[in-house]
């Protein structure tokens, strides 16, 4: 009797679909439609080891290949040119302070005016005047409320350093890491796998390692009333859950828009909205300011880095996610030191090289067993990512090039868990 073989079957090619179904009906994404060949019978045992790995756990040595590709160290390096971006504007905030022109909603006026001028124009180009309007009505509303959460998030989080301590701000904007992953999990259906979680909380661990210098220091806030501190550590938690929100929503707009209309209508409706607020709470403060060429000078500093780092930003949603955005901002505070020894005459303490160490640790552990397209395939966009946006960084652009192919899930990972499968080639 002839010996029994294990047989199985798979597809040679795969239908992509007609289009994202976020995908705006201007995007320059192109339409693929493949046809599927007949099924081939193989036998199981006969199947390359990159096949068969689909239906066995990942090795020790496998889990780590992701951290061997140029994509890994360039989103490392990304969020750490972010987080020092972020430092360079708090260290022209307190120039601009120190020259007696404190004026947090209207500085940031011109941030969203060069982006609209930038990406929006641009955003014109591509659409024609025409399809620009109909974007207008159509996806307005949804921008809009974008932008609130971005210009609030901004404007409450630099009041409330007005009035705590930034021993209690900090430790509240570990609340923005809290909305992200509740928010990825329940409405993007995004299932993080443990390695993600451990990463994660190994970053928390090491920024507290640097809240805790800061207060053996002693250079956490200085005495502060009681009352005032209440009041700036709600306006903190407002400011943390509006960054929260603002910071999934832009990821899931990038994943299924071209990078252009999002900056361009983030930067349109921020004008409104921070324009607005601006003239109602900035009066008094802008006639009182001081305005001579180093306000100038710092004004324009404090712009482009932000636009820089608004442009930056949904890259890195691309290529990683919101969570991942939020734990590298977590090394700002030590090069803010950094920075600080030549600008303001601040010494390292000892324990911030350790905690800068240990939240780059949770970065990669963070990373531990991700396959080739680590965080860039999306949960929400479907197992082809047939529902998002054929764009720069994004999983689709990879998959339709031809760059990776895209086999069964690896045993035990989960829908949406961010892992494409142990069959990645």
């Amino acid at each position: 009797m002839a010996k029994d073989t294990a047989i199985t079957t798979r597809a040679t090619s795969v239908d992509f679909g007609t289009g994202g179904v976020g995908s705006s009906s201007n995007s320059s994404s192109p339409t693929h439609a493949f046809d599927h060949a007949p099924a081939e019978v193989v036998d199981a045992h006969d199947r390359p080891a990159s096949d068969r790995r689909a239906n066995k756990k990942l090795t020790w040595g496998e889990k780590f290949t992701y951290f061997k590709t140029k994509e890994f160290w360039s989103i490392l390096a990304l969020g750490q040119i972010l987080a020092i971006a972020v430092t360079g504007t708090n260290t022209l905030s307190t120039f601009l302070v120190i020259e007696g022109t404190s004026i947090p909603a209207f500085q940031s006026l011109f941030n969203y005016v060069l982006l609209s001028a930038i990406y929006g124009s641009y955003t014109v180009y591509k659409y024609g005047f025409k399809g620009y309007g109909k974007l207008l009505l159509k996806d307005g509303w949804k921008y809009l409320i974008l932008s609130f959460f971005d210009v609030e998030g901004n404007y409450f989080t630099v009041l409330a350093y007005r009035y705590t301590t930034i021993l209690s701000a900090q430790l509240i904007n570990f609340w923005a890491i809290v909305i992200v992953v509740t928010i990825s999990y329940f409405f993007l259906k995004v299932r993080y796998h443990w390695a993600q979680i451990l990463g994660i909380f190994i970053c928390i661990g090491g920024m507290g390692i640097l809240l805790a210098s800061d207060h053996i220091q002693g250079v956490n806030g200085g005495d502060i009333p009681r009352s005032s501190q209440l009041k700036g550590d709600l306006f903190a938690l407002v400011g943390a859950t509006c960054y929260g929100l603002s910071n999934v929503y832009e990821e899931w707009f990038v994943s299924g828009r071209p990078l252009y209309e999002v900056i361009g209508q983030l930067g349109f409706w921020g004008i409104i909205i921070n324009g607005v607020q601006a003239a109602i709470f900035d009066r008094s403060s802008f006639r009182t300011a001081t305005w001579n060429s180093k306000v100038g000078g710092y004004l324009t500093g404090y712009t482009l880095i932000l636009s820089l780092f608004y442009t930056l930003v949904p890259i890195l949603y691309r290529l990683a996610s919101a969570a991942f955005f939020n734990i590298s901002l977590l090394t700002g505070n030590f090069w803010g030191v950094i920075i600080g020894t030549a600008v303001f005459g601040y010494t390292v303490h000892w324990m911030y090289p350790i905690a800068f160490a240990l939240i780059m640790v949770g970065h990669f552990v963070y990373f531990l067993g991700k396959g080739v397209l680590g965080e860039a395939k999306k949960a929400w966009l479907g197992e082809q990512q047939e529902r998002g946006h054929s764009g720069l960084f994004t999983a689709r652009r990879k998959i339709e090039k031809g760059q990776v192919s895209i086999e069964a899930p690896a045993a035990g990972t989960g829908r949406g868990e961010g892992h494409e499968g142990a069959g990645i080639v």
